[in-house]
């Protein structure tokens, strides 16, 4: 097998992203034959022996892919340092380690991409992708028809270029009910876009993600999206 850099190798094998085995590296807790290592600067083959923690990372698995309906309350990362509940730790037991598609915020719900290839997580996180991702939205008080063309206008908040679709689905009585759609989904960006117009969101739902919906998936529930639908994304990209 060639070789390759160590990041991209681990994320390979579900251990992680690569940033995040890059900052395993700087931490101290990746080991490849035995030698602690200080860079993420080197390449490795199949042959050698590669520890994270002192736990050997095992072979590249075959590529999964699963649908998860995340409820609201969980934070979408492996460790979180005030303590609060994550995603990864309200997980099935029988499912492999796996990685998150992207995140959802802690007090927003509905479809997270869960995989156990970091390098497939990686692709599909990236706007290249073209993917885009749907959002019904309930926010606080009433949308102007000057503020829902600002929102389809696009806007700068602090230096930092938002843009989306979006429309309006229902309204009763100090509430409007969105559906706003993002090609690249930065940081709360759907919270930002609307706080700059004077809305709140109180409900925040990720219906779908590329060609996957959340459809009936309850809260908390997981489903794998069947090989032959992976094989024909592999395929596309």
């Amino acid at each position: 097998m060639k070789e390759e850099r160590i990041a991209k190798h681990l994320a390979r094998r579900g251990a992680g992203s690569r940033r995040d085995v890059e900052r395993w590296i700087f931490e101290g807790r990746v080991c490849v034959d035995g030698v602690r290592l200080e860079t993420p600067a080197i390449n490795v083959g199949a042959k050698q022996k590669i520890t994270l923690d002192g736990v050997v990372v095992g072979e590249k698995q075959q590529t999964r892919l699963w649908r998860y309906h995340k409820p609201r309350g969980l934070v979408t990362t492996r460790r979180d340092t005030h303590g609060r509940k994550t995603v990864f730790e309200s997980l099935p037991g029988d499912l492999p380690r796996v990685i998150s598609v992207g995140r959802l915020d802690m007090e927003s719900e509905g479809l997270l991409l869960l995989t156990n290839d970091g390098e497939l997580a990686r692709l599909l996180e990236l706007p290249a992708s073209g993917w885009e991702r749907r959002y019904r939205v309930c926010a606080k008080g009433t949308l102007t028809r000057r503020g829902l063309e600002r929102l389809n206008r696009g806007m700068e908040i602090r230096g930092v270029r938002y843009s989306c679709r979006a429309r309006v689905e229902n309204r009763k009585d100090d509430d409007t009910w969105l559906l706003m759609t993002l090609h690249e989904g930065k940081n709360r960006q759907i919270r930002r876009m609307l706080q700059h117009i004077g809305l709140s969101v109180k409900r925040l739902t990720r219906l779908s993600h590329g060609p996957f919906r959340l459809a009936r998936l309850a809260p908390g529930e997981v489903r794998e999206v069947p090989p032959t639908a992976l094989k024909r994304l592999n395929r596309a990209h």
